[in-house]
């Protein structure tokens, strides 16, 4: 590879959805799915689903920062999310799919913690940013069939994106951008 690559963690809701925002992007080496933000050890899906984990479902990027910022993956975050919804994402519920930032270094939560401040006074939102800025615990990948959900299936992926009212809040919200 030769350069250096750096991680960033994120928690929008369904992992599913959150996979092809960051895989488009150019310095974006990898996107997994997994969880994050619990304790135990090696977590199923069957588990984490429960919301009785401390687990949130989240996506785990590793990047080239020559290429792109960390600010840049910020942004794209932010603007995947409904970062006024606490406890969950559009039709999904529970504290496993809270949003947030899990930070990897104290410059990475600054940088977070300035994103959201500058989120929060843009008069986007009228209601509070609740998505959480915390340290990364140990990202556990989720299962197999849950990886590149939406190439796997490509029909139900696009149906659970608008059903769940995802898709129809980020058009409102941000437009086609």
């Amino acid at each position: 590879m030769g350069s250096k690559t750096e991680t960033a963690t994120f928690a929008g809701g369904c992992f599913w959805c959150m996979e092809p925002p960051f895989e488009k992007l150019e310095g974006v080496l990898d996107v997994k799915a997994g969880y994050c933000g619990g304790t135990q050890p090696n977590p199923t899906y069957e588990q984490v689903s429960t919301g009785a984990t401390g687990y949130a479902e989240a996506v785990q990027i590793i990047y080239d920062p020559s290429k792109i910022s960390y600010d840049q993956l910020l942004d794209v975050f932010w603007m995947n999310i409904d970062p006024t919804q606490a406890d969950g994402q559009f039709a999904d519920q529970g504290p496993q799919y809270r949003t947030a930032v899990f930070y990897h270094s104290e410059e990475q939560k600054r940088l977070a913690e300035a994103s959201k401040a500058t989120l929060a006074t843009s008069g986007k939102f009228t209601k509070p940013i609740v998505t959480a800025v915390d340290s990364a615990t140990t990202f556990h990948p989720a299962e197999d069939y849950h990886q590149d959900y939406h190439q796997k299936n490509p029909l139900r992926y696009q149906l659970y994106k608008a059903g769940s009212g995802r898709e129809g809040f980020l058009k409102k919200q941000w437009g086609n951008h």
